[in-house]
């Protein structure tokens, strides 16, 4: 597979855009805008998760996608992630609807809580087949999988694909700087680490992301991304917004000019392989050319029989496969622990030294946070632990 863009830095000395162009698909002309409202056949509310595959066309998140792919790139995506044109993707990026009237060539505004945030113009409509796209993209039917439970009780019955005209990005509780803002706050000709989470940041987070910077594939002139998601993850998971305030505390304590911070408004799937791949092509939109991946990455456990659905590997082979074609380096996590005698260090060395390991569980974190206990600081970061306290 031919690379999309030859050059390795852009006019700012950055990775360029997936596809080489970022793409901006919001309307400035108001006149245009009005006109596109009031010719739209149809208004349709959005989902929390159609309001960030929303927002994340109008940014160029997902460059170089220009709206909601049609019947034949969703299929080639599930099949063989990668569109009709060829390009890696993923995941599918679809809109999903319950009308059984949408023809192609109609509009439809799209709503999100009294916003009217874009105008979807209809290429295509189908029924998918669910369980083939769940069989592709996530490795089994089983609805004890996360997003197989979603796509078969949360979305509707069709798919529509087609391009998109943004107006206005969704109002959140927290702000989510779009590519453009992130690129033009990074340092030129920089390696750039993406660090993604969906959860508070520990201490080991902290310790990883920090000994990435380290590693032997990222030079000396480099910083990392915190980019966690803020979007809808697992029905058990903390809320965005308390993660947002979880951040904003340890990014003023922290003060660190190798850590740069933004936040995410996707909506995690779980996918494991696929959405390691998907991840690194809305980071390299962002401006990354190194990509953190840690054992099981967006991976998820059985709700019935605790079982993990991806191998503890899965995510970091398929990236690797794919990272050259990205122009991007993957940096696997290390396995770090917690020693009375040397602090954070590796397992391997612990175990080489015979030190002492100390481990907290997320149960006895729960518990501990809920019962007011002492959360020693080795574990957690005092700002966060006070934060969901207070949460």
């Amino acid at each position: 597979m031919e690379l999309q863009q030859k050059t390795k830095t852009d006019p700012n000395g950055l990775i360029p855009p997936y596809g080489g162009e970022l793409k901006n698909l919001i309307i400035k002309d108001n006149s245009f805008k009005n006109d596109l409202i009031s010719k739209a056949t149809y208004e349709f509310e959005c989902s929390e998760r159609n309001a960030c595959d929303v927002e994340l066309l109008m940014v160029g998140a997902f460059s170089p996608l220009e709206g909601f792919m049609d019947e034949n790139n969703y299929k080639s995506v599930i099949e063989n992630n990668r569109d009709t044109s060829g390009l890696l993707f993923g995941l599918p990026i679809v809109f999903d609807s319950n009308n059984d009237e949408v023809k192609a060539g109609e509009t439809i505004l799209l709503t999100y809580k009294n916003q009217k945030i874009a105008i979807l113009e209809v290429s295509s409509i189908w029924e998918p087949d669910k369980s083939l796209e769940a069989e592709f993209c996530y490795g089994t039917n089983s609805l004890d999988h996360p997003a197989v439970k979603m796509i078969f009780n949360e979305r509707g019955r069709f798919y529509i694909g087609g391009k998109v005209y943004g107006f206005e990005l969704p109002v959140r509780e927290f702000p989510c700087k779009t590519p453009e803002e992130v690129r033009s706050s990074l340092p030129s000709n920089y390696d750039v680490v993406a660090f993604q989470c969906r959860n508070p940041i520990h201490r080991a987070h902290y310790e990883l992301f920090t000994n990435a910077l380290l590693s032997d594939n990222v030079s000396s002139n480099s910083v990392v991304l915190v980019h966690p998601t803020c979007g809808p993850t697992q029905q058990d998971d903390i809320p965005g917004k308390v993660r947002y305030l979880t951040y904003k505390e340890l990014e003023e304590e922290i003060s660190d000019e190798r850590i740069k911070w933004a936040f995410l408004p996707y909506s995690m799937h779980m996918a494991g392989p696929r959405e390691a791949l998907q991840h690194m092509i809305i980071r390299r939109n962002y401006g990354c050319t190194h990509f953190i991946i840690g054992r099981d990455m967006a991976g998820c456990k059985s709700s019935s029989t605790g079982e993990d659905f991806y191998g503890p590997y899965d995510a970091q082979n398929f990236a690797n496969k794919c990272a050259d074609e990205l122009m991007m380096q993957t940096v696997p996590s290390k396995n770090l622990v917690y020693t009375k005698e040397k602090g954070y260090i590796t397992a391997e060395e612990a175990k080489e030294f015979n030190y002492e390991i100390m481990k907290l569980s997320g149960t006895e974190f729960r518990k501990k946070l809920r019962n007011g206990e002492p959360i020693p600081e080795w574990f957690a970061f005092k700002s966060v632990v006070d934060v969901l306290r207070r949460s």
